[in-house]
């Protein structure tokens, strides 16, 4: 039997994000043109010290709310085990095994982050003609119609990538709550407390979650604004998922109490919210125009901000970047590694518009690297040294991380080179 320690390893949140070590990290210190400097339109420190300074955003290391782990533990388990127990059932009561449960707790989780995006049907088309081209000049041109046919379509078999819809039914749901559940509520957190750092006033009633999962969506909220929201609605198409959010919710059964009022579960989409959210289910679409219809709908149902997360993977970010610009484009008429958009109605305030840290900070003796990614869209590497940009910015810039907004604007001038600076007294 697992102690309480081994089971706890399951349900425990990591990270937003690991420090890089080693060659990867030496290689992020070659120095690129192009740094920004500070913004003195603004006094941004204030009487704040510079470990505090309004840019730092993260969050501290997050863990699930007890009533939710304990509800989660009672589900794969049976019950709350206990320091010391063995891995034998007790008389007339199931228990899974330990062991099991973490096999198919990396197996899910490591099909769920190397996922790519589905082949569109016109991509497809396209890489069918390419491969018909090239058999037609390396092959014997009197082979058949249909030999060729066949050939471009094994090769097509072999190269492209599979992907499927996959499917949530009982046994499959409390394995994704497993492998899913604490990064899950990490990352919609860690959105969530950036609305709330940037904008305290803001205080939702309503919110919509697409593609609720596991539900961890309304717990976070609720950590997050529980003494204003009074109505969460859950979406999703899974009535398996919908059945385990409500038990999660219920303390592990069917006739509990909810520890959060106001949460209605459905499986299909209702009127308009405060916040509307979609957490890791953009990439369970089968079509990019499944996804824009999707985003589309989301942005409609929403009164103030749409927050958009997925994997930190490639496929991810692209998820995220096309949902991005299909808003921002019909404007007129989201160690948990994550990619997020947090997409707000009106227009965003000047002061907040500082570059975001997109790397781990580099610290050198006397200077900083930075990798910004700034308002305008493009990426920039930032070395920072205190001699050329000031002594607020530097201590600044050394105690942010990996999420963070430094307080600079636009470049002006290229930086030297570590090498090349001065000697500080």
């Amino acid at each position: 039997m697992a102690t309480a320690k081994e089971v706890k390893l399951l349900l425990t949140c990591c990270r937003s994000c690991r420090s890089l070590r080693g060659p990867q990290s030496r290689a992020f210190a070659a120095l690129v043109p192009g740094v920004s400097q500070v913004d003195n339109n603004s006094d941004f420190l204030g009487k704040k010290p510079h470990r505090k300074h309004p840019g730092i955003l993260r969050l501290p290391h997050v863990r699930l709310p007890q009533a939710l782990a304990n509800a989660a533990q009672l589900l794969l388990f049976g019950e709350k085990l206990r320091e010391g127990e063995t891995k034998e059932t007790k008389r007339g009561q199931h228990v899974r095994p330990v062991r099991s449960i973490e096999k198919q707790v990396q197996a899910l989780s490591n099909y769920l982050w190397s996922r790519h995006l589905p082949i569109e049907p016109e991509e497809l088309q396209r890489r069918a003609a390419d491969l018909e081209k090239k058999f037609l000049e390396n092959q014997d041109s009197t082979q058949t119609e249909e030999k060729l046919r066949g050939a471009v379509l094994q090769a097509l078999r072999r190269t492209t990538y599979h992907w499927q819809k996959l499917s949530y039914n009982e046994e499959l749901s409390l394995i994704y709550m497993a492998a899913r559940l604490d990064g899950g509520f990490a990352a919609v957190l860690r959105a969530f407390h950036e609305i709330q750092a940037r904008i305290p006033e803001f205080q939702p009633q309503t919110l919509m979650d697409f593609g609720s999962g596991t539900g961890s969506v309304a717990w976070a909220a609720h950590s997050t604004w529980g003494q204003s929201l009074r109505e969460y609605v859950c979406v999703d198409s899974s009535a398996a998922m919908l059945d385990l959010a409500e038990k999660l919710l219920k303390g592990g059964s069917e006739s509990g109490k909810p520890c959060i009022p106001g949460v209605f579960f459905r499986q299909f989409l209702p009127v308009q919210f405060d916040v509307v959210v979609s957490a890791f289910a953009l990439n369970e679409l089968p079509s990019k125009a499944d996804r824009i219809e999707v985003v589309q709908n989301l942005w409609r149902k929403t009164s103030h901000f749409l927050v958009l997360v997925e994997n930190g993977t490639k496929a991810g970010h692209r998820l995220l970047m096309d949902a991005r610009d299909l808003v921002l484009q019909n404007k007129k008429p989201k160690e948990e590694r994550f990619s997020m958009v947090i997409l707000a109605r009106g227009s965003p305030k000047e002061a907040n518009r500082w570059p975001r840290v997109t790397q781990p900070v580099l610290k050198r003796p006397r200077h900083v690297h930075c990798h910004l990614c700034c308002p305008d869209g493009h990426t920039q590497h930032a070395v920072v040294t205190a001699r050329r940009h000031g002594r607020d910015l530097y201590r600044c810039a050394r105690v942010s991380s990996w999420g963070d907004l430094l307080p600079v604007i636009a470049p002006s001038e290229f930086p030297l080179s570590p090498a090349e600076e001065p000697t500080e007294s």
